[in-house]
């Protein structure tokens, strides 16, 4: 056999070998393009050792025969040193903290401390009373032991929270709403670990929002209308709330994508009235529960991603004053659920027929933007002028905005009605009513 038979017989193996690997089918993806948000680790909460969530505070215990009472020479001695520093009590509080049974003052509720078998002092509510003077809320607070509710909105408690708020053992609902409190975020409140209410709005607190915050086991969080800026940290999603609002403040930089962690929980949200800027996430589409999303008066861009044709809850949007543009998906037109959408004051520049027979239905405005053939739009001038600027409205992941991580409602381009149903306020925009004047 010669050596040149040799050569071609080797040459002629080694193509073939090439040529079957370059058939073989390459290994599947380990994980898919688009996959469902990791959700934070599940809390782990006790049952509240008082009252029920969502229930008024009422005491179980006979108030006016309760037994023994638990820690009542400290609260009867806090209670005298805060009636001594009112100085206005427009509702008539103080005349009733007299005597030696607190479960009788006004605003104070009893029931029973559960390691003790006792009656004690489980909540505090004196939302409204309006009181004024030195009223320092950590004081009063720390000599509560056994407090679970503590509801002291639209007064004048003002003060620097201490670091001793984990010693309040039974602690879930803090109500600090409308009140002079000022300085940096209140980190300490946190110490305070079964906290499922927070509600900080309408003070005076400045700087950033720690990211602790979004890590704490809350139902409801509340922080509108504050000075805080900078930022909302990157782990936003992390939050376990349900109602959640950072309205009214100075935020600056974008939305975290992060929200999409949110999808098992998050119902409310808004981030109205900050300076929030950059393009909306694709990741808000995982948010299947959303009810609300007001993301209005800020300085946000781009189009509107594909994906929040998967938010099949969504019953109020709001955009509007923002530098949205692109065509209005039909697939946000799909949303069955869909009773008040906002879009006015952008710069979108179509709509579909599925978009149409909302907004002839009263369900979507999309007034003052660029869109031909339908009346009350922007100036062509004003269009033209805005989309002739020479920065460029550049979103970092353009191709996010094709994302549809789910199956969105089919076209039906069946005629759409006015809704019919009676939608009650949702609880976030309650959050936003201004406190009534002191």
């Amino acid at each position: 056999m010669s050596t040149t038979f040799l050569l071609f017989t080797l040459l002629l193996q080694t193509f073939s070998l090439d040529v079957l690997g370059q058939g073989k089918c390459p290994p599947p993806r380990a994980c898919p393009l688009v996959s469902e948000p990791v959700a934070p680790p599940p809390f782990v909460r006790p049952p509240s050792p008082f009252f029920p969530r969502g229930r008024h505070l009422l005491p179980r215990q006979p108030i006016r025969n309760p037994g023994p009472l638990a820690n009542r020479a400290q609260i009867l001695f806090i209670t005298e040193e805060l009636k001594r520093n009112i100085t206005f009590d427009p509702n008539s509080y103080t005349p009733t903290w007299v005597g030696n049974n607190y479960c009788t003052f006004k605003g104070f509720y009893c029931d029973t401390v559960p390691d003790r078998n006792i009656t004690g002092l489980a909540g505090i509510d004196f939302s409204g009373a309006g009181f004024r003077g030195n009223l320092n809320f950590y004081r009063f607070i720390m000599n509560l032991p056994d407090i679970a509710i503590f509801h002291v909105n639209d007064n004048n408690f003002s003060g620097v929270i201490g670091a001793g708020l984990s010693s309040l053992r039974y602690l879930y609902e803090v109500d600090l709403s409308n009140n002079t409190f000022k300085g940096v975020f209140p980190l300490n409140v946190l110490g305070a670990t079964k906290l499922t209410f927070i509600d900080i709005r309408f003070n005076g607190y400045l700087g950033t929002v720690p990211d602790l915050l979004f890590n704490a086991d809350t139902d409801i969080l509340f922080i509108n209308n504050n000075g805080f800026n900078q930022r909302i940290p990157a782990n936003f999603g992390n939050t376990p709330a349900r109602y959640l609002t950072v309205a009214n403040n100075r935020f600056t930089g974008s939305i975290p994508t992060s929200i999409g962690r949110a999808w098992r929980t998050l119902t409310e949200v808004l981030f109205l009235g900050n300076r929030l800027t950059g393009c909306l996430p694709y990741e808000i589409g995982y948010l299947t529960r959303m009810t609300v999303f007001d993301a209005g008066s800020n300085l946000l861009t781009g189009p509107i991603p594909r994906s929040f044709g998967c938010l099949q809850s969504l019953e109020f949007l709001n955009l509007a004053y923002n530098q949205f543009y692109g065509p209005v998906p039909e697939v946000l037109c799909r949303l069955r659920m869909a009773y008040n959408f906002t879009l006015t004051y952008n710069y979108f520049t179509q709509v579909g027929p599925e978009c149409l027979a909302l907004i002839k239905a009263g369900v979507l405005n999309v007034n003052r933007n660029c869109i031909m053939g339908l009346p009350f739009q922007r100036p062509v001038a004003e269009c033209t002028r805005f989309f002739s600027r020479r920065q460029p409205r550049v979103c970092p992941r353009p191709e996010t905005f094709s994302i549809t991580p789910c199956t969105p409602p089919a076209s039906t381009l069946r005629i759409r009605v006015a809704p019919t149903k009676t939608v009650p306020t949702p609880r976030t925009y309650q959050a936003l009513a201004p406190p009534p004047p002191m």
